[in-house]
């Protein structure tokens, strides 16, 4: 977890590749050690989302020329960082930068100019059960044990004390989590009935943004080979996937299928 204000480190003078996520900097707040003159060079010019590299439009940072000097953004919530792009100062004095740079600079008499920083990446994954956040849906309802049933914040795993969901008898039978937007999702927690485990045996989690299929044309997250009867088994992928659907079915056979409880934890990504 990147920690609340984020001091950028290692840049290169090359394009980074963006990733697929927002640039999360445009809503951070900008400091910096100085300010050459009033008129130009503003911490918050290098976060304006203006790449435009010629100090005097206005667009970028600039220091006066002083020992170690330094910007820093604010993200103001915890984010994963997955890249940073720097633009760098066009009209003159590019060398100033170099090649591997720190956004604090060590030294007397330096001067530090930023024309735009982008920081991309996706919040910080945090303990909370995204899944209670969500809708359910599944393939039949088997008496009153509807999908909502899976989510409600409840792992008892006596089905009769009316806390687990429940299809009928189907041919390859499915649950589903809607979440409110799309997530990262690193983990994903199932609780099984203390009656009839093995009707769980061979089920599979997908993750993804299609419905196509219920949901079951997503990337596969995980295959469940046996939950013990009762217990609460983790299913985890450390570099996550990306999507606002929780798909969980049994495939290829006509089956039961019994969840008493789903915990989804991730990251939203927006």
């Amino acid at each position: 977890m990147m920690k609340l204000s984020v001091l950028l480190l290692m840049l290169l003078m090359e394009t980074c590749s963006a990733s697929t996520y927002q640039n999360v900097a445009l809503r951070g707040k900008a400091t910096q050690k100085d300010r050459y003159v009033y008129v130009f060079g503003s911490a918050f010019s290098a976060i304006d989302g203006n790449r435009d590299n010629n100090l005097y439009s206005g667009s970028c940072t600039l220091t006066g020329r002083i020992s170690n000097p330094w910007w820093r953004v604010d993200l103001l919530e915890p984010y994963v960082v997955t890249s940073v792009t720097i633009s760098n100062r066009g009209d003159c004095c590019s060398e100033r930068l170099g090649r591997y740079v720190t956004v604090h600079i060590p030294g007397y008499g330096k001067y530090l100019t930023l024309c735009e920083v982008e920081v991309y990446g996706y919040h910080a994954p945090t303990e909370e059960n995204l899944a209670i956040q969500g809708k359910a849906a599944q393939s039949s309802v088997y008496g009153n044990a509807n999908a909502y049933k899976a989510i409600d914040g409840n792992r008892d795993s006596n089905y009769d004390q009316g806390s687990c969901s429940h299809t009928a008898k189907d041919l390859n039978p499915w649950w589903r989590l809607a979440l409110p937007k799309t997530h990262k999702v690193f983990s994903v927690k199932i609780t099984n009935q203390d009656s009839f485990p093995e009707r769980l045996d061979g089920a599979e989690i997908r993750i993804g943004d299609s419905l196509v299929n219920n949901g079951a044309d997503n990337p596969r997250f995980a295959n469940i080979t046996s939950i013990p009867a009762g217990e609460t088994v983790e299913f985890h992928d450390d570099n996550g996937l990306d999507g606002r659907y929780v798909y969980i079915g049994v495939p290829g056979r006509e089956e039961y299928l019994t969840l008493c409880e789903v915990e989804v934890f991730g990251s939203a990504l927006d």
